[in-house]
């Protein structure tokens, strides 16, 4: 049977300054979008290409409710998440892209 594995997972920008939200079954692939400005949205706007949080759930369903309750959840609700795991900001996807063979799109 196949695991399934979707991620629900907060970006940043170099200053810490905007965040993003958003939901991916795959979150190396879906981060590497971001990095590389993919599709012109919010993130590419924003330059939001830093990885800062992320919680994992078997069901997409679920991982859709834990979205929506981070987007309507305040900011400073956003930031004790991010603090609570990762107080120095740093970006968890940090070496996932140091070999170009690593993520194939």
């Amino acid at each position: 049977m196949k695991k399934h594995e979707y991620c629900v997972y907060i970006l940043t920008n170099k200053v810490n300054t905007v965040l993003y939200v958003g939901v991916t079954s795959d979150l190396e692939g879906r981060v590497y979008e971001h990095k590389h400005k993919i599709y012109k949205g919010f993130s590419a706007k924003y330059d939001c290409n830093k990885l800062v949080y992320y919680e994992e759930y078997q069901w997409i369903q679920d991982a859709i409710v834990r979205e929506k309750q981070i987007k309507a959840g305040s900011r400073q609700k956003k930031i004790d998440l991010i603090i609570a795991d990762n107080p120095s900001w740093l970006d968890l996807s940090e070496g996932w892209y140091d070999s170009p063979d690593q993520i194939v799109m």
